[in-house]
């Protein structure tokens, strides 16, 4: 109930602060602080390193972040995944939040029923921060009383009484812990419950903290396995980070706990004994990545170094870069919110891709006869067109497993869009192919376009291509987008065009009775070119209904 809560809660920030979340995202620099901040607030806001490692991964993946920027957002998102222990410690064991659970769940109900979806969200948030705090209260009464089960107790004091070797045990649990649940801060809740009921004294809970920042870096590791060199990369950097900070943590552990001591003294937390561990806990939490990401963010060049030597290079061919998504990855699906702006920089690089599609097109029109050189580019166009079901069928099966649950009224609508865009986008590779095969069969029989043919095409593939950046403009500016009258000319033109010249063969077959077979292939591929503006039309409109 912990985790669903988490969860619960968790999606409710993401859809109410969907726009915010992408905007910070997009603020991220080359320097190092700025990116620190940014993913200190986006793991605030979702409430899980876990999940910010991951998307993060996705990013570099992509090549939307530099290995460089990554580090600098994973080291913020290690200080953000502290505010949860916090929010546990002031409000799960000092008030008996649980009785209010119910009344608060009643509040949340009533707000998800709200017609304004930013209510909707926020009530899923309420329901979530109540299922939270009730799992907690649970977890608390589920633990058996030391006092009544003096076996338990003897067992917990045999693993404690062996000094530092403790201190590596309760670590290594923590680690396993955090590797089985996957949520370090499920973890470090159970660890608060584990020392207010004193089962652990404070430093075994001290240990068992560290350790959890070392499982939660395997979450991203997982993720990364399906990733390029560059994600692996960024994984094994969060690792490094985590290492380093609780090799200098343990070298240090009785200074760095007297350390926690004065700070929650000094700020006049340790009033109520009950509740002053707890503050300790959090307040280690806390100080633990503060001063680790202190030292490590003027190193970042150094662990960039560190991890390139360690995952080499790997070289990739042409041909697998243009099969393989580059901006997401089935793989790496973690925040439904941020995933949207992966999958617009998608099908962006899409149709880039069909635009160089048809600079082939040209090609293959200008130099249409058996000679080496325009098989080479039918294959291509065909190649195109191989590549264009392939991103299709992994863009549609991305954007299908995306939580829509999770995501705003806006993302669901950009995402409805996207699924239509990317049908357009293929059966732009579809047109490409169709008018190799057009000239594949021209040569077959032996026919030659006349020049005014060949300069008329050139004519109808400059529209086209003028189209394209129309639409690529649009798919580039979503957001501002008024209008789509850049493609609508665009589109006139090229039916303009197409109408011209139909008229004009018509007539020549008409009155010279010559060239009968040049103008069918002719008048096909003209088609087939003003089929592309329609398909790039609808492409633009998709853009507007979103």
């Amino acid at each position: 109930m912990f985790l669903y809560g988490m969860n619960l809660m968790s999606s409710g920030l993401q859809k109410a602060a969907g726009n915010g979340l992408r905007k910070l995202l997009a603020s991220i620099t080359s320097n190092p602080i700025k990116g620190v901040l940014t993913g200190l607030g986006i793991t605030s806001i979702i409430q899980s390193s876990s999940a910010t490692t991951v998307m993060v991964v996705g990013f570099v993946n992509a090549g939307l972040l530099t290995l460089a920027q990554a580090i600098g957002v994973i080291m913020g998102a290690n200080i953000g995944t502290t505010v949860t222990a916090w929010i546990v410690s002031i409000f799960g064991f000092k008030f008996d939040i649980a009785t209010l659970a119910v009344p608060l769940m009643a509040v949340g109900f009533l707000l998800s029923l709200s017609k304004k979806g930013r209510t909707r969200d926020i009530g899923e948030f309420v329901i979530g921060f109540s299922l939270l705090f009730l799992g907690l209260a649970f977890m608390k009464n589920s633990v058996p009383d030391l006092n009544q089960n003096p076996e338990i107790f003897a067992f917990i004091k045999d693993w404690s009484g062996h000094g530092f070797g403790s201190v590596l045990l309760f670590l290594l649990f923590g680690t396993v812990l955090t590797l089985i649940l996957q949520s370090s801060s499920a973890t470090v809740a159970l660890t608060m419950v584990m020392l207010s009921m004193g089962w652990i004294e404070f430093p075994m809970a001290a240990a068992m903290v560290l350790g959890e920042n070392i499982g939660t870096t395997i979450t991203a590791n997982i993720a990364a396995a399906v990733g390029n060199t560059m994600a692996r990369r960024a994984a094994l950097a969060h690792t490094v980070f985590n290492v380093f900070g609780v090799c200098w943590a343990l070298l240090f552990f009785k200074l760095f706990l007297g350390l926690i001591a004065w700070i929650v003294s000094s700020l006049g937390l340790d009033s109520d004994p009950s509740q002053t561990t707890l503050y300790q806990l959090s307040m280690l939490h806390t100080v633990f990545n503060i001063i680790n990401t202190c030292i490590l963010i003027w190193f970042i060049p150094v662990i960039e170094k560190i991890v390139c030597t360690i995952i080499k290079d790997k070289p990739e061919k042409d041909s697998d870069k243009d099969l393989r998504l580059k901006y997401i990855n089935a793989g790496l699906v973690s925040t439904p919110e941020l995933a949207v702006t992966e999958a617009s920089n998608e099908v962006v690089r899409f149709a880039e891709l069909m635009k160089k599609g048809l600079g082939y097109v040209k090609d293959a029109v200008n130099k249409s006869d058996k000679s080496d050189d325009f098989e080479f580019l039918r294959k291509k166009l065909v190649r195109y067109e191989e590549v264009s079901d392939s991103i299709e069928g992994q863009v549609v099966n991305f954007l299908n497993n995306l939580d829509k649950g999770a995501m705003s009224g806006k993302s669901v609508g950009q995402t409805r869009s996207m699924l239509r865009i990317v049908g357009e986008l293929e059966s732009l590779g579809d047109s490409g192919e169709a008018i190799s095969r057009i000239l594949t069969r021209k040569n077959e029989h032996d026919i030659k376009l006349l020049p005014d043919h060949i300069s008329s095409l050139n004519n109808m593939i400059t529209l086209v291509d003028n189209a394209y950046d129309a639409m690529i403009f649009n798919l580039k500016h979503p957001d501002e987008i008024i209008s789509i009258d850049n493609a609508i000319k665009a589109e006139v033109a090229i039916n303009t065009e197409r109408d011209a010249c139909r008229e004009k063969e018509y007539s020549n077959i008409e009155n010279k009775g010559e060239a009968y077979f040049e103008g069918v292939f002719y008048l096909d591929i003209l088609d087939e070119l003003e089929k592309m503006g329609d398909y790039m039309i609808n492409v633009s409109q998709a853009i507007l209904a979103a």
